[in-house]
C-alpha cells in the first residue's frame, strides 16, 4: 500500500512458504528442501507394498502422495513469489489448493501473491478462506486486516485487528487507524455544513491508504460528490458528474447515485432532467426520502419561476416582479436557476422604470453565476436606460472584449453609443414635458400650454425664459414633422432648427424660429398687441397669413394679451 499505509507483505513468511520440513516431490521431479535446487528423479523409484486386503494401507500411500504434490506445488510459487514472479506463484499455490483445499497454508500464499499483483479483491476471498479453514491464525488475520484497509475498509479492518492474539502493536494497526479517522472526520464535515474543499482534503488523506489500482469506495464517491456539490462552481459540478456516471456505470440502479446525478442537473439548471432522476431513484426505492424531497423542491421552484414568467409574458411587470421574488425564497442555495430568475426580474423592473433594482438584481445574479452574460447586458442595458450612457458603453465593450463571439453584441454597442450621442444634445420630448410616443396632439398641446408661460411678451427682459422659449420653438419645430422626428428619434445629427431661419431681431419668437401659423391663430385668438413689429418668417411660405394689417399691428395677431 503507498501513502501512511506501512509495507503490504511481500510474499508469505519463510515459515509459512517453507512449512514442510521433508523433501516434497512433484510429479517427475524432486525438491530438495536443504539446496534448494531441482534433481532429476531416480531410475528405481519406490514401488509400494501390495496388499489386496489392506485398503486402509492404498489409501494412506494416495494422501500421502497428495500431500506431497500439494507441498511441491507450494514450493514452486514461494520460488516464484521470492523473485517477485507473482502471477506464477499465484498459479502454483493454485495447484496446490486444488490437490489439498483444506490447507489454510495455500490459500493464505496465494492471497500474498494476489496482493503482489494489486488484486485486493481476489486477495480478500483466499485470505477469508484461509480464516475458515483456520480460524484465530494470528499470520492469517494480519494479512486479511491490511487487505481491508488496502480496500477502504478500515472499519472492518479494525475489527480484524482486534481479533490478533497476542494483540498487534499500534503501528501495526496505524494505516487502518489513520484512514478511519479521516473518513470519519469527513463525514462529520458533510453533515456540520462544512465547506466542500476541506470535506475533498480529507478524502484525499483517505485515499492516500487505497492498495494500488484500488476503486474507490462507494460511499467515499458519493461523499466526493457532495462535497463537489457543495462547491457549486462550474468546475466543481462537472467533477461531482464524472463522480457521479462513475458510479452509475457501476450500478444503473443505485438510488443514491440517481439522486446525486439529479441534484448535479438541478445545480446546473436542467431542472427537468433532475426530475426524470428523482423519479426514476424512486422507481428503485419508492421510500427514499431525499429522493421525495429533492424532487418537491424542484417540482416548487420551477412553478414559482414559470408563474413569473407568465406574468411577465402577459404585460403584468409588477406582479412579475413579486413572483420571481418568491420564486427566489425556495431554494436559496441554487446558485444557476436563482441567477436566471434575478435576471428576469431585473427586466421586469427595466420595464417599470425601476432602473435601480434592475441593476442590483443583476449584481446579484453575477455573484451567483459570474459568467451570465445575459445578466451582464441587462445591468448594461439598465444603465443606459437609467440615464448613464457612458457606463453602459463601457459595460458592453468589456463584454465584447472578454466574449469577442458574443451574439449581437457589436450591435449592442453601436446603439448604446448612439444613445450616448442621442443624450448629450437636447431633449425635446424633456423640452416639451411629454413622452417619446407622444401623439400630434399631445405635442401641440404641450407647446401651447408652455408657449404661453414663457412668451417674451410675458417675461420682459428675463433672458432665461427667453432662451427657453427658443428651445421650446425647436422642440416643437421637430417633433410635429414626422420627417424631422424621425431623423431625430434615430439619432441622426439634427441641424439647429434656428440655422435654417433668417437671423435678425425679433419681437414676439426670438431666433427665427418657425411656428405653426394656424395653431398660433387659433391660440391667440385675433389681433393682439403689445410688443413692436414681428419680423417671423412661418414655414408655411409667403410671409404671414394673417395679411398686412396683422403684422402693421405688431405682435400677436388679435391683439392676444399674455
Amino acid at each position: 500500500m503507498s501513502g501512511w499505509s506501512d509495507s503490504a507483505e511481500s510474499g508469505p513468511s519463510s515459515g509459512e512458504a517453507m512449512q514442510s520440513g521433508s523433501s516434497a516431490t512433484t510429479p517427475g521431479l524432486h525438491f530438495d528442501d536443504a539446496t534448494e535446487r531441482i534433481t532429476e528423479p531416480s531410475n528405481n523409484p519406490i514401488t509400494p507394498q501390495s496388499s489386496t486386503s489392506n485398503g486402509s494401507f492404498a489409501q494412506s500411500s494416495t494422501g500421502q502422495q497428495a500431500n506431497s504434490d500439494a507441498e511441491a506445488y507450494k514450493a514452486a510459487g514461494n520460488k516464484f513469489f521470492k523473485a517477485g514472479d507473482f502471477r506464477k506463484a499465484v498459479d502454483e499455490y493454485g495447484r496446490a489448493i486444488a490437490v489439498d483445499p483444506h490447507n489454510s497454508t495455500y490459500p493464505s500464499n496465494r492471497s500474498a501473491a494476489y496482493m503482489g499483483l494489486n488484486l485486493y479483491g481476489e486477495a480478500l476471498e483466499d485470505a477469508k478462506r484461509a480464516d475458515l479453514l483456520e480460524p484465530g491464525n494470528s499470520k492469517v488475520l494480519l494479512r486479511l486486516a491490511r487487505i481491508y484497509t488496502a480496500l477502504g475498509r478500515p472499519s472492518e479492518a479494525l475489527s480484524t485487528y482486534a481479533q490478533i492474539r497476542p494483540p498487534v502493536a499500534a503501528k501495526d494497526k496505524l494505516p487502518a487507524s489513520t484512514m478511519q479517522s479521516y473518513v470519519e472526520r469527513a463525514e462529520s464535515a458533510l453533515s456540520e455544513g462544512t465547506a466542500g474543499s476541506m470535506i475533498l482534503h480529507v478524502l484525499d488523506q483517505a485515499e492516500r491508504g487505497l492498495g494500488a489500482g484500488v476503486d474507490k469506495p462507494r460511499k467515499w464517491k458519493l461523499m466526493r460528490s457532495e462535497a463537489y456539490l457543495r462547491m457549486g462552481n462550474v468546475n466543481a459540478l462537472g467533477d461531482a458528474q464524472n463522480v457521479v456516471m462513475s458510479l452509475l456505470r457501476s450500478n444503473n440502479q443505485d438510488p443514491d447515485a440517481l439522486v446525486l446525478r439529479g441534484r448535479v442537473l438541478y445545480a446546473q439548471g436542467e431542472n427537468e432532467k433532475s426530475i426524470q432522476h428523482f423519479r426514476q431513484a424512486l422507481n428503485y426505492d419508492p421510500d427514499f426520502k431525499d429522493a421525495v424531497r429533492h424532487l418537491r423542491m424542484v417540482q416548487k421552484l420551477e412553478r414559482a419561476k414559470e408563474d413569473g414568467n407568465t406574468a411577465f409574458k402577459g404585460g403584468k411587470f409588477s406582479e412579475a416582479v413579486r413572483l420571481y421574488g418568491m420564486a427566489l425564497e425556495v431554494d436559496p442555495t441554487n446558485r444557476f436557476t436563482n441567477s436566471r430568475i434575478l435576471q428576469n426580474r431585473a427586466l421586469a423592473s427595466i420595464k417599470l422604470e425601476d432602473h435601480a433594482s434592475a441593476i442590483d438584481d443583476c449584481v446579484q445574479a453575477l455573484s451567483l453565476d459570474p459568467s451570465y452574460l445575459k445578466a451582464r447586458k441587462t445591468k448594461a442595458r439598465a444603465m443606459g436606460e437609467s440615464g448613464n450612457w457612458e457606463e453602459a458603453v463601457r459595460e458592453y465593450k468589456a463584454i465584447a472584449e472578454s466574449n469577442p463571439s458574443e451574439p449581437g453584441i457589436a450591435k449592442d454597442i453601436r446603439n448604446a453609443e448612439l444613445e450616448l450621442k442621442k443624450s448629450k444634445r437636447k431633449d425635446y420630448y424633456k423640452i416639451l414635458g411629454i413622452e417619446k410616443d407622444a401623439g400630434e396632439h399631445e405635442i401641440k398641446r404641450a407647446y401651447r400650454k408652455l408657449a404661453i408661460v414663457l412668451h417674451p411678451d410675458k417675461n420682459p427682459g428675463n433672458d432665461e425664459a427667453e432662451h427657453k422659449f427658443k428651445e421650446l420653438g425647436e422642440a416643437y419645430e421637430t417633433l410635429s414633422d414626422p420627417q424631422k422626428r424621425a431623423r431625430y428619434d434615430s439619432g441622426e445629427d439634427l441641424i439647429d432648427p434656428s440655422d435654417a431661419f433668417g437671423g435678425g431681431g425679433m419681437g414676439g419668437f426670438p431666433g427665427g424660429v418657425q411656428i405653426d401659423p394656424e395653431m398660433l391663430f387659433n391660440m391667440m385668438g385675433g389681433g393682439m398687441g403689445g410688443r413692436g413689429a414681428s419680423t417671423f418668417s412661418f414655414s408655411t411660405g409667403g410671409g404671414s397669413p394673417f395679411g398686412a394689417s396683422s403684422r402693421q399691428r405688431g405682435g400677436f395677431p388679435g391683439g392676444f394679451g399674455f
